[in-house]
């Protein structure tokens, strides 16, 4: 029975990953920090194990046996050849046959991202994989940016007016489990994209329309800075995410591609349907 490994298995895009894993023939093997805590989370029938990228003791374990990795980079892991490469190495020794690895957009013009230094070793390896090239996470807008909206009914980013191709990570783990369990994928990259491109202005009514409240959009970097540091973020973290709304606000994050939607055979998921379905997390 083919046995996949789910690095990131407890965060928005890999619980999804599982979930929808669970209807396919197939062997789930989380790789957590915690398998105590994340067997609770996930339930009966996955296989939870320990798997830390900054501890190789944890590796052999849990690569035995693998066939597929699907790939997450923790957000807090930035050094990539210190932190990520030796479990990459490990992979490689291990056998495993095809990695389909959570990238972003635009990874491969812009060699700075960790990221793209990732893609760029995979392929060096050799190890046949699949590159998911997302655009901004939906979801980041009731996790991150959860207690502004529904506390203070604002959307405080630094983005200007530019436009956004947010991706549900619903489809972006649907189309993940089809590229881990179909044959045909590897050796492709995906641009993953939704099907329209907003300004947060735009993403603001739509969560006034839904809510039934005001949500009102602030392009305010300093305010953003301050805000993040109050939540515990590390300016580091805080730096990274302002570099990432600056893509937005310099109009270099509307591009739409037709990726997601020739994988899913459907259109993808809107943001008014994201802010239908989570509306009980802003309440």
């Amino acid at each position: 029975m083919l046995k996949i490994l789910v690095t990131g298995a407890t965060g928005n895009v890999g619980t999804e990953v599982i979930r929808l894993l669970r209807s396919q023939n197939c062997h789930i093997c989380a790789g957590v920090r915690n398998p105590m805590n994340a067997q609770q989370m996930l339930g009966s029938n996955v296989e939870c194990i320990a798997f830390d990228f900054t501890n190789p003791d944890t590796f052999v374990n849990a690569f035995e046996n693998v066939n597929k990795l699907f790939l997450v980079r923790p957000p807090a892991l930035a050094n990539v050849r210190k932190q990520i490469v030796p479990a990459l190495n490990a992979a490689k020794f291990a056998g495993i046959e095809h990695i389909v690895f959570l990238s972003l957009l635009g990874a491969e013009h812009n060699s700075f991202v960790p990221h793209s230094k990732i893609e760029r070793y995979i392929n060096q390896l050799g190890i046949p994989a699949t590159f998911l090239r997302c655009s901004f996470f939906m979801q980041n807008l009731h996790t991150t940016h959860r207690q502004d909206i529904k506390t203070y009914g604002e959307l405080l980013l630094p983005a200007g007016n530019g436009k956004t191709s947010f991706i549900d990570v619903r489809d972006i783990a649907a189309v993940a489990v089809r590229t881990l369990t179909e044959d045909g994928h590897q050796s492709r990259a995906y641009a993953l994209t939704g099907g329209e491109a907003l300004t947060y202005y735009e993403v603001a009514d739509i969560f006034t329309s839904i809510l039934g409240k005001p949500v009102r959009y602030h392009p305010n970097a300093l305010k953003f800075i301050r805000r993040m540091h109050s939540l515990g973020l590390s300016i580091d973290f805080i730096l990274v995410m302002l570099a990432i709304y600056t893509t937005a606000r310099l109009g270099l994050a509307g591009d739409i591609t037709s990726d997601t939607e020739q994988l899913l055979n459907r259109s993808p998921l809107t943001m008014r349907q994201y802010v239908e379905d989570y509306r009980h997390f802003w309440l």
